[in-house]
């Protein structure tokens, strides 16, 4: 049990420790290179802490496990957006640009929406995980050209 403990709390503070890294090189990335602070946000922090369900999800559907893949995905998203976005807001006031708002609300919708409608006969099919696909690469081109 200890060493149990001792684990989760290694995790823990490995976690902590990076996602500070990632969150500061992520800073000087946008600096650097003159980008605003939102695109890098929405971009390389996004695909940085979406790295370890990408592993999960992908060794999962290796395995023959599609369903931890999906709900891996679609469990983190609701995790993200009510639980660390209420915990935030309960520490300190959220302010948020109104571009985000209207921009990337409504295509967050969209793509919950098309996802639903891709798997509403249970199943995601290689060209429907190809649009999914072709859209994040999309996306972050129009995102950074932005």
């Amino acid at each position: 049990m200890l060493s149990l403990s001792l684990y989760l709390l290694s995790g823990l503070v490995l976690l902590i420790v990076g996602g500070e890294a990632l969150v500061r090189g992520a800073s000087r990335l946008a600096l650097s290179l003159g980008i605003s602070p939102m695109v890098v946000g929405l971009t390389v922090v996004a695909f940085g802490t979406s790295a370890p369900e990408l592993a999960v999800s992908l060794q999962a559907a290796f395995n023959g496990n599609a369903d931890i893949a999906v709900t891996n995905v679609v469990g983190s998203n609701i995790f993200n957006i009510l639980l660390i976005l209420g915990l935030c807001g309960l520490i300190s006031p959220l302010f948020v640009d109104s571009k985000i708002i209207k921009r990337e609300v409504p295509f967050l919708i969209f793509i919950s929406f098309l996802l639903y409608a891709f798997v509403w006969d249970h199943q995601l099919n290689r060209w429907e995980g190809l649009v999914l696909f072709s859209g994040i690469i999309i996306y972050t081109y129009w995102l950074v050209r932005e």
